[in-house]
């Protein structure tokens, strides 16, 4: 749960940033960023792995171009949902997803600090044949 909120934060703070570096991007609030943020990582959670999967010729034809559209479009829908949130032209959903996406990734670096989780135990021992026993 802890994890989640953070990252939620690291998200409302790249809306943020971005919205301070990009003219076509405004946020009236902090309420509204929250809420950006929310609708964001909602429509990334679900909506995302459809459409790349339901765009993948054409993202494979372009090397993998068309997922910057895609994100694109994600910060567009959102910005329709929430009201305070507001994204002006395409070419500024696109360098805005890109923006969203490069300063959550730094921020997110360098809050975890590079380390991954603990992975969980498998369940099972793994035995080597020595002779004609098992250890």
């Amino acid at each position: 749960m802890k994890t989640v909120l953070l990252k939620w934060l690291v998200m409302t703070a790249s809306v943020l940033i971005a919205s301070y570096l990009l003219d076509g991007i405004r946020v009236s609030n902090f309420l509204s960023a929250i809420f950006a943020a929310a609708a964001l990582g909602i429509l990334n959670a679900f909506f995302r792995p459809v459409l790349i999967i339901m765009t993948l010729p054409v993202n494979i034809l372009s090397l993998g171009l068309f997922t910057f559209l895609i994100n694109a479009f994600l910060l567009k829908l959102a910005a329709f949902l929430i009201p305070g949130f507001y994204v002006e032209g395409f070419w500024t959903a696109v360098f805005g997803s890109l923006l969203i996406s490069i300063v959550s990734w730094v921020l997110n670096s360098l809050i975890t600090d590079g380390r991954e989780p603990p992975k969980r135990d498998p369940g099972y021992i793994d035995l080597e044949k020595k002779g004609d026993r098992w250890e």
